[in-house]
Formats: C-alpha cells, structure tokens, sequence
C-alpha cells in the first residue's frame, strides 16, 4: 500500500496580512482541529476512491509516514470514519478500513431509492424560481463534464454529480435527509468506482440524468421520482451482472448469483437462493499482497 500512495502533508499555511505591525501567531487548538480535519478528509477520500483496500489494516505506524501527521491526529481521524461507517475499530487492535459486501450496497440502495424518491417528490412539488434555477445550473455544470465520464476526472465528475442530486431536493427544506443522503452518497461512491471502470460499459449515465431533469423541471414528480429509481439501481444491477459474468472482483466478497433451475423432486422450490460473504479480517493481509480469487460461484 505505501509504494500506491504518495507522502503527504498538511502543514497549514498562513500568510501575514497587509498592514500588520506582527505576524498573527494562529490560536494552537485551532490549528489542530484544522490538521485533523484535513487529514480526516484525505482518509476519507482515499477510502472511498479505493487507494485504501476495503478490509485492510490501518497501521498508525505506517500511516504517520505516508499522511505525514502525528498518531493523535491519526487516531481522532480514524475515530471520525468510524462513525461515518468507513472504518471499524477493532477495540486495542486498532483499525481497518471498512470492508465491502454486496448485502451493505442493497442495504443502501434501498435505503437511497425510499428518501431520495420521496425527498425528489416534494421537491419538485414545493420548489419555487431559485429551485429551478439551481436545478438548471447543477445539470448544465455536470453535463459539461459527463459526456463521457473519464478516470482521471472522476473526482471532479463525482462533485458535480453529488451538486446534481442536492439540487434536485433543495426545493424539500429537510436538512436531516439531505445530511442522511450525503453519508449513503459516499458509501454509493465506493461501488461506483468499480461500476465506472468497468470495460465496454453501455450505460448512459448522462441520459439517465437528462430524463431526470427533464420530468424534474416539467412538474412531473412521479415519473421523476420513477426515473431516480431506475438511475439509483443501476449501479448495483450493474456490479451484480459483471460479477455474475466473472468480468469483477470485489476485495474481500464472494458473490454467489442466483440460479433458477426447472422445478423437480432435486430442485426443492426450484430456485437457488443469492448471497454474498465477506473474507474473514485475516483476509484482508495476505502474505503476498494479493487478493485470493472471489470470481462468482454457482451451483
């Protein structure tokens, strides 16, 4: 892991201003909570773009050198991801970065489709001028950028799409479903990556927001709300087909797909039941680095 990512700093920097007889001495808490914020942000995004393997160790000793931080700022970092999911303690064995299973994406998913569809509904419903300027604005921004979405912008993709989908709720003034919506957001954005970088793809991402806007901006929540389904839903159906097809690995989960079989005195109901497992924590480490084959199982 430390030859994929570069050292990194985060000493603050600040410049005196005009007109001051002295250098301003910045207040020493504050220059603290600041480095941890940063190194709280930076952690968090190399979990979520995958340059942190899901289920690996997260050793402060290594950590130090490649954040370039102290353990203490380290360690209140890694508390922080751990409330947001993206890392679990491991009581006086320290941390790991959260591992990935194809339960916790249907989880989400689920989850996004019931407030995401609900939230858009009376959005559209309530939403007033400043709204539908916003929305235009929003969709006119990630337009520029997604035809076609490419590896070495995705970043940049990934702020305009999150703008997008806030802007299509901002006419619904909850601020808890908008708080909720950005942490299922950034646990989406980690399976995303796979769906984004797999070959030959045929999904039109920049259709399916179009479709959206278009039913958005026309006052017509049902079929909006409709349409935000099928585009929440594709990621998964996506990531679930290439697995089936062997076309993907995910670190850490075995996937097996479900079989339907002609129904008969063996088959029982005729149906073989889908599932997905995790690899134990020692898994995540292996000797040589690499990950052990999780290519789909059928039966």
């Amino acid at each position: 892991m430390d030859a994929l990512m570069a050292k990194r700093s985060f000493l603050p920097s600040i410049p005196p201003q005009d007109g001051e007889a002295a250098e301003r001495v910045p207040d020493a808490s504050s220059a603290s909570r600041t480095l941890i914020e940063q190194t709280y942000a930076t952690l968090r995004d190399d979990i979520v773009e995958g340059r942190l393997v899901p289920g690996s160790k997260l050793r402060i000793e290594h950590l130090r050198t490649q954040y370039a931080v102290g353990a203490g700022t380290l360690r209140e970092a890694l508390t922080r991801l751990v409330s947001d999911a993206l890392v679990t303690a491991e009581g006086q064995r320290g941390f790991r970065v959260a591992p990935i299973a194809l339960e916790e994406l249907e989880d989400i998913t689920e989850l996004r489709v019931q407030i995401e569809t609900e939230a858009l509904r009376q959005s559209i419903r309530h939403g007033g001028d400043d709204w539908r300027e916003g929305l235009a604005a929003a969709y006119e921004a990630l337009s520029a950028e997604e035809q076609p979405i490419t590896a070495d912008r995705r970043r940049v993709w990934e702020g305009l799409n999150q703008r997008f989908h806030e802007a299509l709720l901002a006419g619904h003034d909850s601020p808890w479903t908008r708080r909720v919506l950005r942490l299922l957001s950034r646990h989406s954005e980690r399976y995303r990556g796979y769906a984004i970088s797999l070959p030959g793809g045929a999904r039109d991402v920049h259709a399916e927001h179009a479709e959206i806007f278009e039913l958005a901006m026309a006052g017509r929540d049902a079929r909006a709300a409709l349409a935000l389904e099928a585009h929440i839903r594709a990621t998964p159906d996506l990531l679930l087909h290439a697995l089936r097809e062997g076309r993907l690995r995910l670190p850490g989960v075995v996937p097996f797909a479900p079989l339907r079989v002609p129904d008969s005195p063996l088959a029982g109901n005729g149906e073989a039941r889908a599932s997905s497992r995790q690899f134990s924590a020692a898994n995540a480490d292996t000797a040589n680095g690499e990950w052990p084959d999780v290519r789909p199982r059928r039966y």
